[in-house]
């Protein structure tokens, strides 16, 4: 099991775009440190759902229930799913994934689409320049962890999780099973083929049992929706930003070929045995206790393909590359097809390291950086009307352009991004099928 390496030591950085970050961090320097998981439920970050056992049924105890505010992402194989509340009204099999929490049900789409554009059109505005010591290691590494935190009630799905979820099933060992790619337009159940065109996808995979005749999909994605992954909510009464930002894995027999096929991608990979399916399932669980919290911007340093990367994303796209690798380890060989993922891209200079919830703002915390940080986030709130989101867009471009700031929560602690141009940035790049190799994705 991973953990992230030991903290880098706190930077300083030079430059007078910066010089505002260095008094921040003098009146009240940010201890070093990761969020203990007893501060998972109350803290930032606490937010989702129940990990879910996945494994042969005699193997593994029953899976763990999650409190009404959520249903439980998963069932243990071979046992009943647990009980749910009274479901929001579900969509179409496959397509509840990538919505809009229900605070954020329109603001982050409109932000994707114009904030691109904005940023072509202002160009660069200056640079950031600035000198670090003793460097961290680049990538920050994905944090893992022990167990999920329960569920907090503030945290609520515009549209039910999972919502048709199943348990895994046991395969006969001699059954040959087909390994489907599947990718679709995010939003497409309310936006259509929109968000194709830019080529924001979505990313699944496919089973069917040659001896059964049965279909399954498989997926992993937000328990409250892309937008409340993305941003925290600022609630009164908290100094602390508030997250519900947990993704899951999601398992459901079928596979929905309309809307694979209309918008998107269905096609065969590989074939694997009953045998390889079963192991498969059993790192799936693993990986689904494990990796608990959605990550969606990568950072890098330049649109160059050799650049640095300084943290990588974590969603639904790295989930099925994660799912490939491991097939291959088992012994998977892949058609030679293309296969392309979405990226959404932050470009900054050397991140700086900052605190966690309780350095930052906890009673001995730094009560001006806490109060920045605050005030970073605050447009990004849900909007009400046309003109507060637009007057928010210009706060943002403020932000993130004229001053150069972003300040990104990953791995339950929080970092400063100087940012560059061009700032933003999403891409549709190839990343092969994968071969075999038993020290990939840590499995």
């Amino acid at each position: 099991m991973r953990e992230m390496a030991d903290n880098p030591a706190p930077a300083t950085c030079t430059g007078s775009d910066l010089q505002k970050l260095r008094k921040l961090q003098k009146q009240g320097a940010a201890s070093e440190g990761v969020f203990g998981t007893r501060e998972f439920p109350s803290g930032g970050g606490g937010g989702g759902g129940k990990a879910t056992r996945l494994g042969p049924a005699p193997a593994f105890s029953r899976a763990r229930r999650a409190p009404p505010a959520c249903p439980a992402p998963w069932a243990v194989r071979g046992r009943p799913l647990p009980a749910r509340p009274p479901p929001a009204p579900p969509l179409p099999r496959s397509r509840a994934r990538c919505a809009m929490g229900a605070a954020r049900c329109s603001r982050l789409p409109l932000l994707l689409l114009l904030l691109p554009v904005l940023l072509l059109l202002l160009g660069p505005r200056g640079r950031v320049s600035g000198q670090l010591r003793s460097p961290p290691r680049w990538p920050v590494p994905y944090r893992r962890f022990d167990y999920r935190p329960k569920t907090d009630p503030y945290c609520q799905a515009r549209y039910t999780f999972c919502p048709t979820g199943s348990a895994i099933p046991v395969m006969r060992e001699e059954d040959v099973i087909e390994v489907y790619r599947l990718q679709a337009p995010v939003w497409e159940f309310k936006y259509g083929d929109l968000l194709g065109h830019l080529k924001i996808m979505h990313d699944a995979v496919g089973f069917k049992s040659s001896l059964t005749g049965k279909n399954y999909t498989m997926e992993w994605y937000e328990l409250f929706q892309l937008g409340n992954c993305t941003f925290p909510h600022l609630r009164p009464g908290m100094d602390a930003p508030f997250w519900c930002n947990q993704g899951a894995a999601c398992f459901y027999e079928g596979i929905d070929d309309a809307h694979w096929k209309a918008n998107g991608t269905l096609v065969l990979v590989t074939t694997i045995s009953g045998t390889m399916f079963n192991e498969m399932a059993q790192w799936v669980k693993y990986d689904n206790e494990t990796g608990i919290y959605y990550e969606t911007w990568t950072v890098q340093a330049s649109p160059d393909k050799k650049s640095t990367v300084w943290f990588d994303s974590y969603e639904c796209s790295k989930f099925i590359l994660r799912t490939y690798q491991k097939l291959a380890d088992l012994g998977a060989v892949f058609k030679k097809i293309q296969t392309n993922y979405t990226s959404i891209i932050l470009f900054s200079g050397e991140p700086i390291y900052l605190g966690n919830e309780t350095s930052i703002f906890g009673p001995q915390g730094n009560k001006t950086l806490a109060a920045a940080i605050r005030d970073f986030y605050n447009p990004f709130k849900p909007h009400q009307s046309v003109r507060e989101f637009f007057l928010d867009l210009f706060k943002i471009i403020d932000h993130v352009i004229l001053k150069h700031q972003f300040y990104l929560f990953y791995n339950l602690e929080y970092w400063f991004l100087p940012m560059k141009s061009p700032y933003l940035k999403i891409v549709y790049e190839e990343v092969p099928l994968p071969v075999g190799s038993k020290a990939s994705f840590g499995v």
